[in-house]
């Protein structure tokens, strides 16, 4: 009988206790809610005045802005090869002089290094000994017309006279070629001064971008002495896909920036679309002129460019005006609005009602970029607000950082 009694009154002590526990944990729950409640709002925040001077904050509004809409793609510097050169000399011979180095400017037919070589000596003379020839053969010419005329001389010997001036004048004339070739007038040469070092020439205007060989080099025709790259003529090689392609035509303007260092930017004029894919892509060439200053323009550079299509009128903030946060853009706009969730938690907190603390109100919106131009970004509103919404245009990174700053705050 007692052991009933006993183990009746363990039974109903675990029954009180489990019902304390449940209430304890239904208590619990009901304490939660008002906390989860204090950051239904994370689009406000309040900064006050001292802030707002602090940062200088600066107040727009949405604009309707007329835009450049621009197509994005990748490209390479390209020099024209008419605007190359690769110098070689004409005839073989020694290294005597090299008068450029890399980098240095150079005019169309400016010296940039010089050979020698004895065969240049022998041509000369050569050409020396058949002029004197021709001379002789002239004068034997005319004695054999003379005596041929009073029928003393022979007919054969007129003609063998005759033959001998031709060859002699032919040969002459090849002479000649040759040391125009090799850059000898051949007048200078007439009165016995013979050049022994000839002078390798520029065929262009241009840069020397290399140097090929050393004092005492052999060359001949075969070997490059320099290169020259004339960059006043450079060209844009774009590759666009096939679905953009229709939206390219010649006389596009171009902006461009080097891959490697975007900090200037360069204009190009398009001037000839290509009719074949580049390779396996499907990608399509499309050149554009460098227009204006091309300081600092390279053959060979990579670009990144923004072809500019149509424009077209549509609601733009200065980029500054947007923020990215957690994938999202956003824009600042000033409200009279206060969140009621807040009053409850600064009364807590500070002590006062929330109304009482003097400041400006801001609400975040969500939008999405469009077309970039001018310091201006299209938008598309997420959220409907006011036509005459007043934007935070410059500060609008010190707001956010506010913002995300306070919610971490009060987590």
């Amino acid at each position: 009988m007692k052991r009933s009694i006993i183990i009746a009154m363990a039974i109903a002590v675990l029954a009180v206790n489990a019902g304390c526990k449940g209430k304890e944990k239904k208590d619990a729950k009901t304490e939660e809610v008002p906390h989860s409640e204090e950051h239904e709002n994370t689009n406000m925040v309040m900064l006050s005045e001292e802030q707002l001077k602090s940062i200088n904050i600066a107040i727009g509004s949405i604009e309707d802005k007329q835009l450049t809409a621009s197509l994005k793609a990748n490209g390479i510097l390209q020099v024209p090869n008419q605007n190359k050169a690769s110098i070689s000399p004409v005839y073989s011979g020694v290294i005597k002089s090299i008068l450029v180095q890399p980098g240095n400017p150079v005019r169309k037919g400016q010296v940039i290094a010089t050979i020698s070589n004895p065969d240049f000596i022998r041509a000369q003379s050569t050409y020396l000994e058949v002029s004197a020839k021709i001379g002789l053969a002239e004068l034997e010419l005319k004695r054999q017309q003379e005596l041929n005329a009073g029928n003393a001389g022979s007919l054969k010997n007129l003609q063998a006279a005759e033959t001998e001036l031709r060859t002699l004048r032919t040969s002459k004339s090849t002479l000649e070629q040759q040391l125009h070739l090799m850059g000898i007038n051949p007048n200078s040469i007439s009165n016995g001064k013979l050049v022994s070092v000839l002078s390798v020439t520029s065929p262009i205007n241009g840069v020397v971008s290399n140097v090929l060989v050393k004092m005492g080099s052999y060359v001949d025709l075969t070997t490059s002495v320099a290169e020259i790259v004339d960059n006043s003529q450079l060209h844009l090689d774009l590759f666009v896909y096939e679905k953009d392609l229709p939206k390219v035509k010649n006389n596009q303007l171009i902006h461009f920036t080097l891959t490697n260092n975007p900090g200037k930017e360069y204009d190009a004029l398009v001037y000839s679309l290509g009719s074949s894919f580049e390779g396996e892509s499907k990608a399509v060439s499309v050149h554009a002129k460098v227009q204006g200053d091309k300081t600092g323009l390279i053959d060979g550079m990579n670009i990144t460019a923004a072809i500019s299509l149509n424009k077209v009128t549509v609601p733009a903030v200065p980029s500054d005006a947007i923020v990215t946060y957690a994938g999202q853009d956003y824009i600042f706009i000033q409200t009279e609005k206060k969140p009621e969730e807040n009053k409850n938690k600064q009364d807590v907190k500070q002590g006062k009602d929330a109304h009482e603390e003097k400041g400006t109100w801001f609400e975040r919106v969500p939008v999405a970029k469009g077309t970039t131009d001018v310091g201006y970004t299209e938008i598309t509103l997420l959220k409907e607000v006011s036509k005459d919404a007043k934007v935070v245009v410059k500060g609008a990174f010190f707001v956010l950082a506010k913002m995300t700053n306070a919610g971490g705050h009060d987590d």
